[in-house]
């Protein structure tokens, strides 16, 4: 992945800024024994830092489809690195390295992410942008002084280029059978209606418990005692009560 990112920077710079001149791109670290041997004009991508952009991290799964639709696989989302390069101009005069960097930050600034077309290997097969940002501030936690005092040579005019890299390696997590084609069913009606059906032992709820009754619990024969708390409601019909005496 890294080095697919290296590759589209290359053709790049080679294309869109040094058109076809005889300069050369290297990803060397720029360090005071290197440039000590630096005898030709060159640019210098230095990938000094790799850390997750915490910002674009996605949280649950995303399905993978067969031919028909139908589930077959789960996986993480992607998750996005931020690959950092230093880059900077080696001339014999400083002039000369302005105008390089200036002809790099131009061509940069032109895109929000790595052209498509020159993306191969599996940054193509993904599908996803791979978004950049050129000459941003650096974070608090890092300086460029305190990369160039960790190189050990001495501070040079330089471009800070941070290309987020999306990574797909990830478990892959397996479908069950998709369910049949009838689904799920529900049906509404009147519990009590529901029971005489069962009674009766017709029609598609034969033989099935209704929600809410309580299986293996005899029913309540006529003159046995009721449960404590039990209320009985008895409608009386054509009988008139009599009149109290007096």
């Amino acid at each position: 992945m890294i080095h697919e990112v290296d590759d589209v920077l290359r053709t790049l710079i080679r294309a869109e800024v040094l058109e076809g001149g005889q300069i050369a791109v290297v990803f060397d670290a720029p360090t005071r024994e290197w440039a000590a041997k630096v005898n030709s004009p060159m640019v210098n991508l230095y990938l000094y830092d790799i850390r997750e952009d915490m910002r674009r991290r996605e949280r649950g799964l995303h399905n993978e489809y067969d031919e028909r639709g139908a589930i077959v696989a789960r996986r993480r989302p992607p998750r996005f690195f931020k690959l950092s390069y230093l880059i900077t101009a080696w001339t014999k005069r400083p002039e000369d390295e302005h105008r390089l960097l200036s002809s790099l930050l131009a061509c940069l600034l032109r895109y929000e992410a790595l052209p498509p077309e020159r993306l191969t290997g599996s940054l193509a097969e993904i599908g996803a942008a791979v978004p950049l940002s050129i000459a941003l501030p650096p974070p608090e936690d890092r300086s460029f002084a305190d990369v160039w005092s960790a190189l050990g040579g001495e501070l040079k005019p330089s471009l800070d280029l941070v290309i987020s890299v999306p990574v797909t390696s990830s478990p892959v997590y397996e479908a069950g059978p998709p369910v049949g084609d009838e689904g799920l069913r529900a049906r509404f009606g009147d519990v009590r209606d529901s029971e005489r059906r069962r009674g009766e032992g017709t029609g598609a709820g034969a033989g099935q418990p209704v929600y809410g009754s309580r299986p293996g619990r005899p029913p309540r024969e006529a003159g046995s005692p009721r449960s404590p708390g039990a209320v009985r409601i008895t409608e009386t019909r054509g009988v008139t009560p009599e009149e109290p005496d007096g």
